[in-house]
C-alpha cells in the first residue's frame, strides 16, 4: 500500500482529502502543524508523496518543502489558496514538483497524485544497470558481473526488486516497513530475518569484507542503508 503524509491545518480539509485518499487505497498520515512537519523533515522519504499547504502556522510549507529537499526527493504536491503564476513558481522552486491552487475540484487532486506516484515508479523501472563497487548489475538481463574478473552470475528477481528500490533511495535509511510495503505489498509477509538473510546474500556477492559492509549497512532498530 503506497503511503501518502498529509500536512494541512484546516482540518476539515485535512479529513475530507484524507478520506478520498484513503477511498483510492493510500495509507495517509496526516500532520497540521508547521513545526511538528519541519522537525519530521528528515522522515519524509518513507513516503510515497508528501501534499503540503503552503500557508501553515508556526513554519511555512515553502520552509518545510526546503527541508524535506535536503534528505529526499520524495515527490512534493503543493496546496494554496495562493494561486497566482508568482506563487506557483516560488512553489516550485522550492523543490515542489507540482502545485495545485485552493479550491480545487478532489478529482483533479486525485489525478495529480496518481500521475506523481506513477512517475517515481516509472522512473525507476527504466534505470537498466547500477555499479555497486566492482560490481554491474544488469537490471534487464538479471545478471551481475565483478568488472574485474569478468565472472557473471543470475540474481533473483526479488533480490532486482532489492536492489532498485535501494538505489532508489542511496544514502536514506530505510525501514524494514517499506521494504515490505515495496516489495511484498499485500502478499504474504516475510518475517524480519527473511529480509536480513537478503542483506547477508548481497554482502556476500558484493562486499569485500562481508563482516565490515560498505554498501549495505545495518541501522539497529530501523533498517538498512545503500551505498553504492
Amino acid at each position: 500500500m503506497k503511503s501518502i503524509c498529509l500536512i494541512e491545518d484546516e482540518e476539515s480539509l485535512s479529513d475530507l482529502i484524507k478520506m478520498n485518499l484513503e477511498l483510492e487505497g493510500f495509507s495517509v498520515e496526516t500532520i497540521q502543524h508547521g513545526t511538528e512537519a519541519f522537525l519530521q523533515a528528515s522522515n519524509m522519504e518513507k513516503f510515497s508523496l508528501v501534499i503540503l499547504d503552503v500557508m501553515l502556522p508556526e513554519v511555512s510549507g515553502l520552509t518545510i518543502c526546503k527541508e524535506i529537499r535536503k534528505y529526499s526527493k520524495v515527490p512534493i504536491l503543493f496546496l494554496s489558496a495562493k494561486g497566482t503564476t508568482q506563487d506557483r513558481i516560488l512553489g516550485l522552486k522550492s523543490g515542489a514538483n507540482d502545485y495545485l491552487p485552493k479550491p480545487f475540484d478532489l478529482e483533479e487532486l486525485l489525478l495529480r497524485v496518481q500521475i506523481l506516484i506513477d512517475g517515481v515508479e516509472n522512473q525507476q523501472e527504466q534505470i537498466s544497470s547500477i555499479i555497486i563497487g566492482d560490481f554491474e548489475i544488469d537490471f534487464t538481463t538479471f545478471i551481475v558481473k565483478n568488472k574485474l574478473s569478468g565472472f557473471k552470475s543470475e540474481l533473483a528477481k526479488r533480490e532486482i526488486e532489492f536492489l532498485k528500490l535501494f538505489h532508489s533511495k542511496e544514502n536514506i535509511v530505510v525501514s524494514r516497513e517499506e521494504i515490505l510495503d515495496a516489495l511484498w505489498k499485500d502478499d504474504q509477509f516475510p518475517t524480519s530475518r527473511t529480509i536480513d538473510n537478503y542483506i547477508l546474500a548481497f554482502r556476500k556477492i558484493f562486499e569485500k569484507d562481508p563482516k565490515n559492509p560498505v554498501h549495505f549497512h545495518s541501522v539497529r532498530g530501523i533498517g538498512y542503508k545503500f551505498v553504492s
